[in-house]
């Protein structure tokens, strides 16, 4: 069974970054579209980025663009979310998941989250 393990959460002030890591150890992500979503506290979970099995085609919900960037480096079987300009609303668990029939549809796996915290 494919596992998603998410790494890189912590503790970071306004206006600061983050590197999300979402990996599967024993398993290749090379035929997945990989998703990352949020869910802070009391609200949705919601979508933030997707990036298809390629790489060549990424998305982006609008709170974030221009801030946060997905990416996949297929050889080290390892999808990353690199956030800057981090704003306390971006406070959430965030989750990867992977999708065997492209971004925007049915999600295979998820991962159990990693906590990000904006505050000064």
């Amino acid at each position: 069974q494919l596992q998603l393990v998410e790494s890189g959460g912590g503790l970071v002030q306004p206006g600061g970054s983050l590197r999300l890591s979402c990996a599967a150890p024993g398993f290749t992500l090379d035929f997945y579209s990989i998703g990352w979503f949020r869910q802070a506290p009391g609200k949705e979970r919601e979508g933030v980025s997707c990036i298809s099995s390629s790489g060549r085609n990424t998305k982006y919900a609008d709170s974030v663009k221009g801030r946060f960037t997905i990416s996949r480096d297929n050889a080290k079987n390892t999808v990353y979310l690199q956030m800057n300009s981090l704003k306390p609303e971006d406070t959430a668990v965030y989750y990867c998941a992977a999708s065997s029939a492209g971004c925007g549809y049915g999600l295979d796996y998820w991962g159990k989250g990693t906590l990000v915290t904006v505050s000064s």
